[in-house]
């Protein structure tokens, strides 16, 4: 099933700045982004407005949505087919309906209609917005296309969209919690030993007798903090934007990070279990939906969002060609749980390979689950526990020389 498909330039809009008269007789301007002057006279037309001016400003920039209106865009689109609405006044319905989101979606809608009404097959217009429709959602509407069940495809693409989403904001919320409160409690600590670590200095100076250990390792820290603390700030930011470029530019850095990520203790296990449900679900539900096992890979190179599981997505492609067995290839790759790999053995030589996968996609997501509770779990008594030896390690050993002054007099 080839998806090559004749792309045209990244936007074929053109910004529009025009000088027209409502119905009060109030004069109004403005920038619209349409493809030629008669789609800009029309819309100003639909908005009652009469035109007195309008010209050309240019190309518009390339039209830009984020997941969740893509999300609702397939959601919207898959009840309207189902209704029994034709495709091409669907999408135009669509378009109006997407405007109260980011500007960027009613443009890709209007894009898609015309496309659709120029007699382009859906799938190959999803193509000319990559960004928005990668090859895993392309495929999946040239199949559902094929069948002639598109309406249904586009409803599970946004059950699983949605799923996905679901699980990334609680991956996201059970990460975050920890680490915000750990860098709070370094901020605190930091700000400790700057500003108020060298007040207690000063009345230590007065006593003239010796400090006791842990003491004297405070008051050291908070000297090293006040004398290095802007060069490491700087240092920090400096090499947390040289990370971000590098990552940006170099897929063997991005792959090592992800593999790295892979291995951090109990947030490694959750990310590894989580990227495995995307991958088995997304190829089960190629397969089920009649996509060959060689061809559902093509689709498959950014479908978990961890460059080191794309990578083994690669490579496990080419071993399939290879003539390998996917449980052997997928167990070569050295990523996937042994939990994941087993039934998929089990499913080649029963021949429900589709099913099997779809199945330990909802048993990973019920893995999630349990271990983003886990780490919730377990995140609450470690931050307690940091945050009082941070502050109270300080505090003792501040107090800890007036305590000994005490006891002498």
């Amino acid at each position: 099933m080839s998806n090559t498909v004749t792309r045209r330039p990244a936007s074929t809009d053109t910004r529009f700045r025009w000088h027209g008269v409502d119905p009060d007789g109030n004069h109004r301007t403005g920038l619209l982004i349409a493809p030629d002057a008669g789609t800009a006279r029309a819309l100003l037309k639909r908005d009652k407005l009469f035109v007195v001016d309008l010209k050309a400003d240019g190309p518009a920039p390339r039209p830009k949505a984020n997941t969740a209106d893509v999300t609702l865009f397939t959601r919207q689109l898959a009840s309207l087919l189902r209704a029994g609405l034709p495709l091409a006044p669907a999408l135009d319905l669509l378009g109006p309906a997407q405007s109260s989101r980011r500007p960027g979606m009613p443009r890709i809608v209007g894009a898609l209609a015309r496309d659709i009404t120029a007699g382009l097959r859906f799938s190959a217009a999803l193509q000319q917005h990559p960004l928005q429709f990668n090859a895993l959602y392309c495929q999946l509407v040239e199949v559902g296309e094929a069948a002639g069940a598109l309406p249904a495809v586009l409803a599970r693409i946004a059950d699983d969209r949605e799923r996905a989403a679901a699980q990334r904001a609680k991956v996201r919320a059970a990460l975050t919690y920890p680490v915000v409160i750990l860098l709070l409690a370094l901020a605190i600590t930091a700000a400790l030993l700057v500003w108020v670590v060298p007040t207690f200095k000063q009345i230590f100076d007065g006593f003239g007798a010796r400090l006791p250990a842990p003491t004297q390792f405070v008051l050291a820290l908070s000297s090293g903090a006040a004398q290095w603390s802007v060069p490491a700030i700087a240092a920090i930011v400096a090499a947390y934007f040289a990370a971000t470029f590098l990552l940006r530019r170099s897929e063997t850095a991005r792959i090592r990070f992800a593999r790295l990520s892979l291995k951090i203790p109990v947030a490694g296990s959750l990310l590894a279990t989580l990227c495995a449900a995307r991958w088995s679900r997304a190829l089960g539900t190629l397969l089920s939906a009649g996509t060959p096992l060689a061809d559902a890979f093509d689709s498959l190179t950014h479908a978990t969002g961890n460059a080191f599981f794309d990578r083994a997505t690669v490579d496990i492609a080419a071993r399939l060609r290879r003539g390998e067995r996917l449980a052997a290839a997928m167990r070569s790759a050295s990523c996937f749980p042994q939990d994941v790999v087993q039934p998929v053995a089990v499913a080649e030589e029963s021949g429900a390979l589709d099913t099997m996968l779809l199945d330990v996609a909802s048993l990973a997501d019920r893995q999630v689950d349990e271990k983003i509770g886990t780490l919730s779990s377990l995140c609450e008594p470690l931050v307690i526990v940091v945050l009082g030896a941070l502050v109270g390690g300080l505090v003792i050993a501040m107090y800890l020389p007036i305590i000994q002054l005490g006891n002498v007099v």
